[in-house]
């Protein structure tokens, strides 16, 4: 049963009957979050969630408000005010390790072309950049350099004084959507079908000037890249709006794999992949993606899709895991993943491995997938020992997690106080552990009654 323990009974209105595949009972003996907290400090949609340390987080959006609050208790711990228009980017910005003072930094982006650096521990407005000829949609910070990136219709760099260090031209009028790191004092920019690598060039003797230089352009997307993501130190993965996935060479960027079936993860295994359904781009958008050491695990429109990295396919899908889109999605340990949808909900995934069953001969080749014709003995031994030698997983929902009324943004997980989420509903939903909560109250009070003395019997 789940309680709510701050703002009273909230009935979620508005959220589209669930498919009944991907339902889960009221009794939902594997999902731990029975027990939840209502923050309210925002009044428009909340976009953006940040991990501050092992207790703390921020969040921001439409209102151009961010708040710091305690994600143990709950406690709104600061507001700041400063921004004028909505919170476009946000990221933490780490201390310098030789700095004394181990304040915990933040740098915020917004709508109204600025860029604020806060501290986070008192709340005060450290610098403010207002010369930004565009919105800065993405920040990034690259540690090794000690410099911040800001990308809009153009990519500059700064210093932690928030002095522009170089910038390029403009790029584009779509702008950069997202920025990653990569080796070699390179960064990949997401502009929209494209990626442009460019690399940074520091200081050297006799010059006391940074310069950035385009590198490399990336052309084989086909439309506008929503999402971008380092995956490990070989691989970097991109998602675009028609529904591709691309495996690239961190160092050489050149593409390892391709992925653009998700209409259909497990096809016949031919060589006859011209023919394909008609499909809505919203239906197969790739807005985001996670990972861990073997999957990448990728939101695509309405589902979730496993995308075996050794492999080099689909492995698993939930093809209407939501009745919207999936917005965002995160791999929990043992092998759980969660997502956020703009139907409202939120829910938990466990990738189990299937029973295998004995594999039967698939026939292959064009005229065959249309039964005209005679099967191939020779040509489907490999497709019947490919099969055999498949290891087949599922997608299993184990938790549904319904308190929002309108689209879930994000979320953030942490392993101690439990999962946070954020929605066009203005509110913030803090998730908790039942049975962990359960315990720590049964904790204090024995601890208060021992401080009282109430625990001891009279002889």
């Amino acid at each position: 049963m789940l309680r709510w323990l701050i703002g009273g009974s909230r009935e979620p209105q508005g959220l589209a009957e669930k498919s009944p595949l991907q339902t889960i009972g009221e009794e939902q003996t594997q999902n731990p979050y029975t027990e939840l907290l209502v923050l309210k400090a925002h009044h428009d949609i909340v976009r953006f969630l940040v991990r501050l340390d092992d207790y703390r987080f921020a969040s921001a959006g439409d209102d151009g408000l961010v708040v710091v609050w305690n994600a143990q208790t709950g406690e709104k711990l600061l507001e700041l005010n400063g921004h004028t228009q909505k919170i476009t980017a946000i990221i933490a910005f780490p201390s310098l390790e030789a700095c004394e003072e181990k304040n915990q930094l933040i740098l915020t982006a917004s709508a109204d072309r600025t860029v604020i650096v806060w501290n986070c521990d008192t709340g005060r407005q450290v610098q403010k950049v207002s010369c930004f000829q565009s919105t800065v949609k993405c920040l990034t910070f690259l540690q090794r350099l000690d410099v911040w990136l800001s990308g809009g219709n153009d990519l500059c760099v700064w210093n932690r004084k928030l002095d522009l260090l170089c910038k390029t031209s403009h790029l584009s009028d779509t702008g950069i959507s997202a920025l990653i790191e990569i080796p070699k004092n390179c960064v990949v920019a997401a502009v929209g079908k494209e990626l442009i690598i460019f690399r940074l060039v520091a200081p050297i003797e006799g010059s006391l000037e940074w310069n950035i230089l385009e590198v490399k352009r990336l052309l084989d997307h086909q439309d506008n890249i929503l999402s971008l993501a380092n995956i490990n130190d070989l691989s970097f993965v991109t998602g675009s709006h028609v529904g591709e996935l691309i495996i690239w060479d961190i160092l050489d960027w050149t593409m390892q794999a391709c992925e653009h079936n998700f209409w259909d993860p497990f096809p016949q295994l031919d060589t006859q992949q011209e023919i394909k359904l008609c499909q809505k781009p919203n239906d197969i958008s790739i807005h985001h993606l996670t990972w861990d050491e073997e999957n990448v695990f990728v939101a695509v429109g309405r589902g979730l899709y496993v995308y075996n990295l050794q492999m080099k396919r689909v492995i698993a899908c939930q093809k209407t895991a939501h009745d919207s889109r999936v917005l965002h999605i995160a791999k929990l340990p043992n092998r759980q993943l969660i997502s956020c949808s703009e139907d409202g909900s939120v829910r938990i995934w466990e990738l189990r491995e299937k029973q295998q069953i004995a594999a039967e001969s698939v026939p292959t080749g064009f005229f065959n997938m249309w039964g005209f014709g005679k099967v191939n003995k020779q040509a489907s031994q490999p497709v019947k020992k490919q099969q055999e030698n498949a290891t087949s997983f599922l997608l299993e929902l184990i938790g549904d997690l319904i308190g929002h009324s309108s689209s879930v943004e994000m979320f953030l997980y942490f392993e101690d106080h439990g999962l946070v989420t954020c929605s066009a509903d203005h509110l913030i939903i803090l998730w908790k552990n039942g049975e962990r909560e359960s315990g720590l109250r049964s904790l204090k009070l024995f601890q208060k009654l021992e401080e009282n003395g109430d625990l001891y019997l009279p002889a």
